[in-house]
């Protein structure tokens, strides 16, 4: 684990590697676009050498995306606004144009308070009234979204309450009964999204990892594991994402008990022993995985190290915005997770992923290709295909 602790911001950084891989060989010509379908021409090309086009990420095409400062139909509750999270949410939110509703809920002790963040004041709420509040406020914006960002102890409860009132709702606050959850929101049909990262890249990192679990089954069988998470000191709970990082690690066949995760919440092991710059005690959320095989000759480590709120504070707002559409449009999928909110709110929007890796084109040297075409069709399991030449010499 030693290895894992202190990695200097530097060594994040990396050379970027030439992905499109043919070696020296000449190309003459080589035309790629995208729309419904992938078209790669060649053009003229006469070899009995194989053509290979290596890619080891997808290709990514940008569209128009609409400015976020016209989301002002969406209206955002945020519960917890008093706790930083939730403060974050707030200024990202108005950052992005949404409605905030100035109603939150808190503690006992907070109720009463008027909280004030991006100019906009606040009334924060207690639990004693949570329910017409919540009823009163989702009667005057029917096209709310509650986000929470509260305590763990209140996760359930707040679920529950928002089921009840019928509220889509995006769960950002970690810990509590997970089955109770889903249950209760999938019970009461209501539309949410319930996620332990909110963080868009990690999840991305999250994505990656279910991946590797579903197509490599017991890769790593018979390895070691070794889990060090470190958040602020006011996180109560052990890291949901490194709850869900281990999950895939068992289905490649390491054995390990959430129990032996090693949390660090004291700032000064923190700074010597994990490396967190000072400045970022109060917001960080660094991971950090080793496995070792049985006869301690092979290692891996995984890193990802977060300093600072804004990227949860703006994948929230993500969610929001991704599951407003879904009440809009009446999905028949009710319940989501931030892989849905980064796989469907861009599927057929502003993003094509095509996945090109290591496919070979074989050209027999007597044959006149200039008009062959290579299809990729987008399907869940990516095809490819060779439009032959009607005429062949």
């Amino acid at each position: 684990m030693s290895s894992m602790l202190k990695a200097p911001p530097s060594n994040n950084f990396r050379p970027k590697l030439n992905f499109l891989c043919g070696g020296s060989r000449t190309r003459r010509q080589c035309n790629i676009s995208f729309g419904s379908r992938v078209n790669v021409a060649f053009s003229k090309l006469r070899t009995s050498v194989p053509l290979v086009l290596c890619m080891s990420t997808p290709t990514t095409i940008q569209h128009q995306v609409t400015p976020m400062s016209k989301h002002n139909d969406v209206s955002i509750m945020v519960n917890g606004c008093t706790g930083k999270m939730g403060n974050a949410v707030i200024n990202a939110a108005d950052s992005a144009g949404l409605h905030i509703v100035p109603v939150s809920f808190g503690s006992t002790e907070e109720a009463g308070q008027t909280v004030e963040v991006c100019g906009k004041q606040i009334l924060v709420h207690g639990p004693s009234d949570k329910e017409s509040v919540l009823a009163s406020v989702f009667d005057e914006h029917p096209n709310m979204i509650v986000v929470d960002y509260t305590v763990p102890a209140a996760v359930n409860d707040n679920a529950e309450l928002y089921s009840k009132v019928g509220v889509p709702f995006v769960m950002g606050t970690t810990g509590g009964d997970r089955d109770i959850l889903y249950k209760t929101a999938e019970n009461s049909k209501v539309y949410a999204v319930i996620s332990p990262q909110m963080g868009k890249q990690v999840v991305a990192f999250l994505a990656a990892m279910e991946i590797m679990a579903e197509q490599f089954p017991g890769a790593f069988s018979g390895y070691s594991l070794q889990v060090l998470e470190s958040h602020q000191a006011g996180k109560l709970d052990t890291s949901g994402t490194a709850k869900a990082v281990i999950s895939c690690f068992r289905k490649l066949g390491v054995s390990f008990d959430m129990d032996q995760i090693q949390m660090i919440r004291d700032p000064k092991q923190q700074i010597e022993m994990v490396g967190v710059p000072e400045e970022h005690l109060p917001g960080h959320a660094f991971h950090m995985y080793h496995l070792t095989s049985p006869d301690q000759t092979v290692s891996f480590e995984f890193q990802h190290n977060v300093c600072g709120r804004s990227i949860y504070a703006e994948g929230t707002v993500d969610a929001v915005l991704f599951l407003s559409k879904k009440v809009q449009s009446k999905a028949d999928k009710r319940i989501y997770n931030m892989i849905d909110v980064r796989l469907l709110s861009h599927q057929g929007q502003f993003r094509r992923s095509v996945k090109l890796n290591c496919y070979a084109f074989f050209f027999d040297e007597c044959a006149d290709h200039e008009n062959s075409t290579c299809i990729v069709t987008e399907k869940e399991d990516v095809a490819l295909s060779r439009e032959i030449p009607k005429k062949m010499p």
